[in-house]
């Protein structure tokens, strides 16, 4: 089936950098668009022809309504719309409000994210997890500066686990705070996204934002505050449960993590793993899972992730992970690491490992 679509004001827009979006729009909806003089040519089957023409209806209704697309939103409304049949580029644009974030204007980048806003709106206590790249930590801290600009909150506490990614950095020179500071940069850097860097500086002097190792978190009772725990894979059982107690009245908790990249010694079971079994049930929490559809990076980071999981759940794979998991002694070289004995290894050797099956 053969449909022509006339060339309507600014829809060239929709095509994209080198018409990118029209080749995603190809790849994902299983048709050929061919540019004519004045009109669109869209070939395929019946069914996938109609969707295409909509994306180019719902595409001219949103600019004529004045609705604007930044930051890539286009395209990955197009990559959830792909894989989806059943939502619209319309209903994507509209259901998924714009909200503004000092001086950000957020527009959710998919189903997902639209759902983990909501439910952070909706529930004091929210788990946001999934891959890298998918705004998990962005849009928390987002949603904690809208709280704390509307003085809904009086204060941000963000908190992450000091944990290396599979490395030992020994002892790092400074004071404590420039310690444990580079453990915490991805934090700062959504906050200096989202609001003047004179602000930002302000409210840190003056601990109305206080970013701080999980470590810091004992003893405490956060009252009027927005919490964050990002990481949270790397928390301990004992350290998940400890901040998980740690809200008090009229706050609101954000808890991230990764479940594919926990860092802790394989003897440790994840915090965000346990609480996800255990808190699964309980009144109030909501839970929102993402995957690599969400993924909002660089083109390949969903295809890196989508290649991960691939490996994993591949037979060979699964049977190497079972192996490394299950082994009382590990060989490496000429020397010998056996759990719970002080280990003969080499100054560079991190002792965690990469293989845990989760």
């Amino acid at each position: 089936m053969k449909k022509n679509i006339e060339i309507t004001p600014n829809i060239e827009t929709l095509f994209g950098t080198r018409d990118e979006n029209l080749r995603l729009l190809e790849d994902g909806l299983n048709v050929t668009i061919d540019l004519k003089a004045e009109s669109v040519e869209i070939e395929g089957a019946a069914r996938d022809v109609s969707r295409a023409e909509q994306v180019f209806c719902d595409y001219d209704h949103l600019q004529r309504a004045g609705f604007s697309f930044v930051n890539g939103d286009l395209s990955s409304m197009l990559r959830v719309l792909a894989s989806d049949p059943s939502v619209t580029l319309r209903g994507l644009a509209e259901a998924g409000k714009q909200r503004s974030f000092g001086k950000r204007t957020v527009q959710p980048k998919g189903i997902n994210q639209r759902r983990y806003l909501e439910s952070i709106e909706k529930n004091d206590m929210v788990f946001g997890i999934g891959p890298a790249g998918t705004g998990k930590t962005y849009l928390a801290v987002a949603m904690a500066i809208s709280a704390l600009v509307s003085k809904r909150v009086n204060r941000i506490v963000l908190a992450r686990p000091a944990v290396e990614a599979g490395e030992r950095l020994g002892f790092l020179p400074g004071t404590l705070q420039e310690k444990v500071d580079p453990y915490l940069r991805p934090l700062y850097d959504a906050l200096y996204d989202m609001l003047e860097p004179e602000k930002v500086d302000r409210y840190l002097e003056k601990n109305v934002i206080e970013i701080a190792p999980i470590a810091f978190m004992r003893g405490r009772t956060l009252n009027d505050a927005f919490i964050i725990l990002d990481e949270a894979q790397n928390t301990t059982s004992e350290q998940m449960k400890m901040f998980l107690t740690r809200m008090g009245f009229n706050s609101k908790a954000v808890i991230t993590g990764d479940i594919t990249q926990i860092d802790l010694p394989s003897n440790k079971k994840s915090g965000l793993v346990e609480a996800m079994e255990i808190l699964r049930e309980v009144n109030g929490i909501s839970f929102v899972h993402f995957d690599e559809s969400d993924v909002v990076r660089h083109h390949l980071v969903q295809r890196i992730v989508r290649a991960y999981d691939d490996h994993k759940n591949r037979p060979e794979a699964q049977l190497s992970l079972a192996l490394n998991g299950n082994s009382k002694t590990a060989m490496n070289g000429n020397h010998t690491v056996t759990p719970g004995l002080a280990p003969d290894v080499l100054p560079s050797e991190s002792g965690y490992d990469q293989n845990t099956e989760i």
